[in-house]
C-alpha cells in the first residue's frame, strides 16, 4: 500500500526557514517523481515543485523559485522541501504526492494535482509574526 506522510510544518516568523519531510512506505521513492503542493481554504491546490527519480530534474513554481529547494534521500526513502525566506502568503497546508508510475516530472503537467494519485495527509505551515 502506497503511503506518504508529511512532517515538519509549524508556526514560523516571516523571513525564517522550515524544512518539510515526505516519508514513503509501500513503495520505493527511488523509482518515481515526487511533487510538493500546498493549499489554502477556498483555493485550488498549487503545485510548488517536482523532483524526478534521480534528483537530476527539478521543477519549481515561480512563486517559490529561489526560496524553496526540493531534494531527496533515496537511502532514507525521503523527499524534502527546504523553505527559506518564508512569507505570510506561504501559509497553507503542504502536501507531497506521487502517481507511483512516472519516474520523471511531466514537462507541462508536473504541477497538475489531478495527475497525482497518492497524497499524504498534509502538514500545516503558518507564517506569522
Amino acid at each position: 500500500q502506497v503511503q506518504l506522510v508529511e512532517s515538519g510544518g509549524g508556526l514560523v516568523q516571516p523571513g525564517k526557514s522550515l524544512t518539510l519531510s515526505c516519508a514513503a512506505s509501500g513503495f520505493d521513492l527511488i523509482h518515481y517523481a515526487i511533487g510538493w503542493f500546498r493549499q489554502v481554504p477556498g483555493k485550488e491546490r498549487e503545485g510548488l515543485s517536482c523532483i524526478n527519480h534521480s534528483g537530476r530534474t527539478i521543477k519549481y513554481a515561480d512563486s517559490v523559485n529561489g526560496r524553496f529547494t526540493i531534494s531527496r534521500d533515496t537511502a532514507k526513502n525521503m523527499v524534502y522541501l527546504q523553505m527559506n525566506n518564508l512569507r505570510p502568503e506561504d501559509t497553507a497546508i503542504y502536501y507531497c504526492a506521487t502517481d507511483a508510475q512516472n519516474s520523471g516530472c511531466r514537462v507541462s503537467r508536473w504541477s497538475v494535482a489531478e495527475d497525482y494519485s497518492y497524497w499524504g495527509q498534509g502538514t500545516q505551515v503558518t507564517v506569522s509574526s
